[in-house]
């Protein structure tokens, strides 16, 4: 193949990129700044749903050190289980060293090559791919944003001088990994999840009799066999990130094969273990593995799990549900949307009917010698609520009975100013209720059990303070909004670890990461599914959005991003009603009032009385 073949070959790889980004561009519906409703460009991801299949092409006789990099570039990303064309660039000894699947590097736009001539007599060459980096994915198949960072790799090239490609050009040294822009990226790569099981958490009884399933974003080739892939990747274990605070019953398991019919029944044979002696342990491998393979079906009614000579089991997706992603979230009392009004008193609200006071002192005006609510958070399961005193100092617990009264305060703060105190009260689904105290002097977490108050560590603050959290329904990971001094507030996403004992409980934030890199300024985040923050925040030079990010940082591809200029706060829920099993249901307030976005369309929602929040369980 001559240069110009080559050039024209890549030239239709990066048309088929064009295609994608073109039939993604379905707009969607802005809550706008002032007037009707705006359409926005083409939401992130859209692009899942058309894929360009990119076939490798071998090197050819005569090719330059130029042509022979574009074309392993290219055969490297090609849908080929084993790359053994893009081996075929390289020496024989090259080819044993390298190892693609060390990293995939993920730059902003097709990698710029350099392309020194060698002389006629030369017998060695280097050239160097260079771009702006925006993610990667390691080893594990995680993914890694990154914050635009220069991104340059040396490919060393020499002169074959025997053999059948004697005479020509072939790569000695390279770095390990694939490198590839965002377009052919999105199109090769599919986000999956895999799942394992929410560490115990030594001092809370709550948390032994509720065990849930977490999910572990990574990314899989497309069209490599996808559901065996993902089965061996969760067999594989968990992200080094997720690591401290989930378990797996999939340890030393090797999957042989999966298959899924149109009959929704997925078959799992693996090998490494003695299913028949350990049924226990066998349901629980088998929970895992349904997750997982959900992600990639869509539907399951049943899995099969077995091994060739070790017997096996069977659960259904009634079984599975059990300990699925989000049950902690509150069922459909988390899908119950709440309304508080700027006097205080907080309403239930119901789709089309006027917001009804909840019974109880919450909804009442309140009265001499009773607090005057500022921030709240209603538990998950309805039944409770935690209550901030519009002046920060205090915390309240209460329920929404008529007969439920406040107590004593719970806990204060020394904050010398209103807006310096306790805030942002999130619970999670096991009953434990965290919030921030931002006071100036001795900023900290605090986690409450029934009454009892733990301070919690936080780890690699790096000299910020935490302004904000919202913690998930599964207790293991935690949002923070972050700022240091008076700079921009960013989004982080924390661990979260339990010790002590149940008299002496201990909670500890470790493993701290900035998510959204790109976001110069967060004004909220909540949690929009047990994978998936709602963010509202701006990247540079752009106006505010809707964010829609996995845990990993990842863009969503289920949600595309919304116009949000106007947004003061937002609120999402974890939980799915019978209406809602794909996209959250998102609630903002801005400064014209409040409204319900959903299936991507905002509607605004109607109040007689002043509104001042829409608020989720949790």
């Amino acid at each position: 193949m001559h240069r110009n073949d080559r050039t024209a070959e890549r030239r239709t790889r990066a048309l088929g990129g064009a295609a994608l980004l073109a039939a993604a561009a379905t707009g969607c519906v802005a809550m706008p700044s002032g007037g009707a409703p705006q359409r926005l460009g083409a939401p992130q991801g859209a692009a899942d749903g058309v894929q360009v299949h990119v076939y490798p092409v071998a090197p050819h006789r005569g090719e330059s050190p130029g042509d022979l990099l574009a074309g392993f570039l290219d055969s490297s990303n090609a849908d080929q289980a084993d790359y053994d064309t893009a081996k075929q660039y390289l020496t024989p000894d090259a080819a044993k060293r390298w190892r693609p699947d060390a990293q995939v590097v993920v730059l902003a736009e097709a990698p710029h090559l350099s392309h020194p001539v060698p002389a006629q007599d030369a017998t060695t060459a280097q050239l160097s791919v260079s771009g702006t980096q925006v993610a990667e994915l390691d080893g594990r198949h995680t993914y890694q944003a990154r914050s635009g960072d220069a991104y340059q790799q040396d490919f060393t090239f020499v002169k074959v001088a025997e053999g059948p490609d004697a005479g020509q050009w072939r790569i000695d040294a390279l770095p390990d990994g694939l490198i590839v822009d965002q377009t052919n990226f999105k199109n090769t790569y599919k986000p999956v999840h895999r799942y394992f099981f929410a560490a115990p958490d030594p001092t809370s009884e709550r948390a032994q009799a509720n065990p849930v399933l977490v999910a572990d974003p990574i990314y899989l080739r497309r069209r490599i066999d996808p559901l065996t892939e993902a089965a061996q990747a969760t067999a594989d274990g968990p992200s080094q990130w997720l690591r401290p605070v989930v378990t797996s019953k999939l340890d030393g398991i090797k999957v042989l094969g999966v298959t899924a019919g149109d009959n929704r029944v997925a078959t799992v044979k693996v090998d490494g273990t003695d299913l028949g002696k350990n049924q226990t342990g066998c349901r629980q491998m088998a929970q895992q593995l349904f997750q997982t393979l959900v992600d990639q079906q869509g539907k399951l009614d049943r899995l099969d799990l077995s091994t060739p000579k070790n017997g096996g089991c069977t659960i259904t997706a009634a079984e599975a549900a059990q300990v699925a992603p989000g049950v902690l979230a509150g069922g459909a009392n988390g899908t119950q949307a709440y309304i508080q009004l700027t006097d205080g008193r907080l309403t239930r609200y119901l789709d089309g009917m006027e917001p009804a006071p909840v019974p109880g002192v919450l909804g009442q005006v309140s009265q001499n010698g009773q607090p005057r609510i500022g921030e709240l958070a209603v538990r998950r399961d309805g039944n409770a609520a935690a209550v901030i005193a519009n002046d920060g100092r205090n915390l309240f617990r209460t329920g929404l009975t008529e007969t439920d009264k406040y107590g004593e305060s719970v806990t204060s703060s020394r904050a010398p100013q209103p807006g310096q105190g306790l805030a942002s009260p999130s619970w999670d689904g096991r009953q434990d209720l965290w919030l921030v105290d931002r006071d100036p002097a001795a900023p900290k977490v605090l986690m409450v059990r029934d009454r009892t108050v733990v301070p919690v560590t936080v780890d690699d603050l790096d000299g910020r303070s935490v302004q904000s959290l919202r913690i998930s329904s599964d207790g293991t990971r935690i949002a923070l909004l972050l700022r240091r001094g008076n700079g921009p507030t960013t989004l982080a996403l924390g661990l979260v670890t339990h010790s002590g004992t149940a008299a002496a409980p201990a909670a500890r934030i470790t493993a701290v990461r900035d998510i959204a890199p790109q976001l110069t300024e967060v004004a909220a985040v909540s949690w929009g599914d047990a994978d998936q923050l709602v963010v509202l925040g701006k990247e540079a030079d752009r106006l505010q959005q809707l964010h829609f990010l996995g845990t990993d940082g990842s863009q969503s591809t289920d949600s595309p991003l919304q116009g949000g200029e106007s947004m003061t706060a937002l609120s999402a829920t974890e939980a799915r009603g019978q209406s809602d099993q794909v996209s959250p249901a998102v609630l903002t307030a801005s400064g014209r009032g409040l409204y319900r976005l959903k299936d991507n369309q905002w509607h605004e929602v109607p109040s007689k009385a002043p509104a001042g929040a829409f608020i989720y369980p949790g």
